[in-house]
């Protein structure tokens, strides 16, 4: 009977259709574009395309989508804010009016996956969720179908392919060249790739690694590799750590108290005692990161030499099956939740700090499904594409430019610890590196796109072309966003030329970006920066900053009055309506409080005070907009945003000036 039945499939449909593991089948689904992941970059990916008027299938290995942005991390790495643009920007505009703000990049995990499902909905995007892959089909250099396996085997098949999963997974399934670690400093002529042993998030000298202190026959104690330490800048194949980015709630009446994990093991965090003795820290933040999130909650991050990073475990992460992988994270998991729980019962920890730690417990209104605790597990690396251009240190310092961007990067080029060793009888960790103190960067398109004997229908916004430490910087949540409505971008376009990714007309590309950010053709945002020598005049003498600045640069003035100076920002309006008007105010010292500035609509000039307490600079973010309030602009009538020194008692910051159609 089953022979039959098989039979009359193949002759009726003329297709083999695969079979699951319950024998169950679907029929085949064909569309212009099949997104894999369900990331934020995926979810993205997929809406840009419904809303350039392709079919789409986004494919989701998760049951939730948004992966890190909704699964804990919600303090965001952003770098620059410059640097997010179009949909990822859109993002952090949805979540900041849902806490009254133009902006907000600060948020709860709950809050960040609707918004997600927003645009879900809005572009009635078809998802499958619970879906893996297991083959690609490729003919000619390019993927005809791929198979994913969830509640039924189901093949899709697709004109472009985005791979916009952490791991890369349909990138590796479809034999699109990749790497896995730490290249060597002299691949690429880099200086902080490969092995670094340097000071962040380090242990002090004379940290004993031993079971038994001053006994190497004792054994090290867990955690601690064998391994020697290799020369300075040597490759490897070691993947930097991860950790789960923890959301807690210190509000009775939203907490699940903290209890003993399964299999917890008391002896994992004897280092961290060890630690403690040394250091003696007033607080958690002394080996935890608890930045403080919304209604009560906490984005708890990894900090100090032993805290939440599980180094040197996930090795065997980017290369595993789905099992192997769920394995890994559930470890992670174990791990994690047990140094919460050592933390606040162990009474070897100092009684201020457990203390502290029982004043926090798992949120009730978060994670409801996954027993209060993130599904996603921060895969800060895996698989990276060698595609048809690579981004290296020297992308990241401005030392090479590329001509064909289609995002920027600003954030330092960061690396978590990959292993833990004993060197000179003292237990180190090896591999953190955090290097900025450069400005935006462009990131090629060529970098997300394979060489084209590797495959012409597949774009990689993720596991993006980047080295090592250069991937440290570009792997930013709005980043992967940015990239993801590129890709998507660039595979419509290629769809309508009926070319390959690699032939695909990337100033278009560029150009759709630009004029329609949203994909939505609503009129864009007018951003006139202090750089923009175009729109902008300078009056008198300002100093130049290019740090902790909006874009590039920043023009700031001390003086305090004593000579009359001031910054003209005149946009170019080619759409007139009404515009709500705002102004960067960047995080400095000195700052003054009750800066003046004029607002001229094309008819008549209006000043307006920026107090103190309008300025509200959140996280880790540079500065924030502030309101100038709504005005009537006409197109060609010569309106402007004119910031001076005039009643100044401190610092005054010209940076820039956004004009937001309402």
């Amino acid at each position: 009977m089953k022979i039959k039945l098989f039979s009359i499939l193949v002759l009726c449909t003329g297709y083999l259709l695969p079979l699951n593991s319950s024998g169950y089948t679907a029929p085949p689904r064909e569309v212009d574009i099949c997104v894999y992941g369900g990331t934020s970059a995926g979810v993205i990916a997929a809406y840009t395309a419904k809303q350039l008027h392709k079919t789409v299938l986004l494919v989701s290995p998760e049951k939730h989508l948004g992966g890190l942005t909704s699964g804990g991390l919600g303090y965001t790495d952003i770098g620059n804010k410059y640097a997010i643009t179009g949909l990822s920007r859109d993002f952090y505009r949805r979540i900041g009016a849902h806490y009254g703000k133009l902006e907000q990049w600060i948020f709860e995990p709950h809050v960040a996956e609707a918004t997600f499902q927003q645009y879900i909905k809005a572009g009635k995007v078809d998802v499958l969720y619970g879906y893996t892959i297991s083959n690609a089909v490729k003919q000619n250099g390019y993927v005809t179908e791929i198979t994913v396996n969830g509640p039924a085997a189901q093949v899709v098949k697709a004109k472009m392919f985005i791979d916009c999963s952490y791991e890369g997974d349909l990138m590796a399934k479809a034999g699109i060249s990749y790497t896995v670690g730490r290249e060597a400093n002299a691949q690429y002529q880099e200086t902080y790739n490969g092995v670094q042993l340097l000071n962040k998030h380090q242990f002090p000298d004379g940290i004993d690694p031993y079971k038994v202190p001053g006994k190497p026959e004792s054994g090290l104690l867990w955690g601690i590799s064998s391994e020697p330490l290799a020369s300075h800048g040597a490759g490897d194949k070691k993947v930097q750590a991860y950790n789960f980015r923890i959301c807690l709630s210190n509000r009775p009446e939203n907490s699940i108290p903290i209890t003993k994990p399964e299999g917890y093991d008391p002896s994992r965090y004897e280092l961290l005692v060890r630690l403690l003795d040394v250091t003696k820290p007033e607080s958690l933040k002394g080996f935890l990161k608890p930045d403080l999130m919304p209604n009560g909650k906490t984005d708890i991050n990894n900090n100090g030499a032993f805290s939440t990073d599980m180094i040197g475990m996930n090795y065997n992460y980017p290369e595993a099956d789905d099992a192997t992988r769920k394995k890994l994270i559930h470890e992670h998991e174990l791990y994690t939740k047990g140094l919460l729980y050592f933390i606040g019962h162990d009474e070897r920890i100092a009684p201020h700090l457990r203390k502290q730690m029982l004043q926090w417990g798992y949120p009730k209104d978060e994670y409801t499904d996954n027993g209060h605790w993130s599904p996603q597990l921060y895969i800060r690396e895996a698989r990276r594409m060698v595609g048809a251009y690579v981004m290296t240190q020297a992308n990241c310092e401005g030392r090479e430019k590329v001509t064909d961007a289609v995002g920027m990067a600003a954030y330092t080029m960061d690396s978590h610890n990959c292993q833990r060793i004993v060197v000179n009888g003292m237990v180190k960790n090896e591999g953190d590196v955090q290097i900025g103190g450069f400005g935006p960067y462009p990131v090629s398109y060529r970098s997300i796109i394979p060489k084209p004997e590797d495959a012409k229908n597949v774009l990689v916004p993720v596991c993006l072309s980047a080295s090592h430490i250069a991937y440290g910087s570009i792997r930013m949540e709005p980043v992967f966003m940015v990239l993801a409505q590129s890709a998507a971008t660039a595979a419509a376009v290629a769809i309508d030329q009926r070319v390959p990714v690699q032939e695909t007309d990337v100033q278009k590309v560029q150009t759709m970006l630009r004029t329609n950010p949203l994909a939505d053709n609503s009129p864009a945002e007018i951003l006139v920066d202090d750089d923009d020598a175009q729109h902008v005049t300078v009056n008198g003498d300002w100093k130049k900053m290019v740090h902790g600045c909006y874009g590039p640069s920043m023009l700031t003035d001390d003086s305090k009055g004593a000579v009359p100076k001031s910054v003209r920002f005149s946009p170019a309006i080619e759409r007139a309506g009404k515009y709500e008007v705002f102004t960067y105010v960047p995080r400095l010292p000195n700052l003054d409080g009750n800066a003046h500035v004029k607002v001229y609509d094309g008819s008549r000039v209006k000043e307006v005070e920026i107090t103190a307490a309008s300025i509200k600079v959140e996280g880790q973010t540079s500065g924030e907009w502030v309101s100038l309030g709504t005005y009537q602009l006409k197109a060609g009538t010569g309106a402007y945003v004119e910031i001076g020194n005039h009643k100044t008692t401190g610092i005054v910051a010209a940076d820039a000036v956004l004009f937001v159609p309402r």
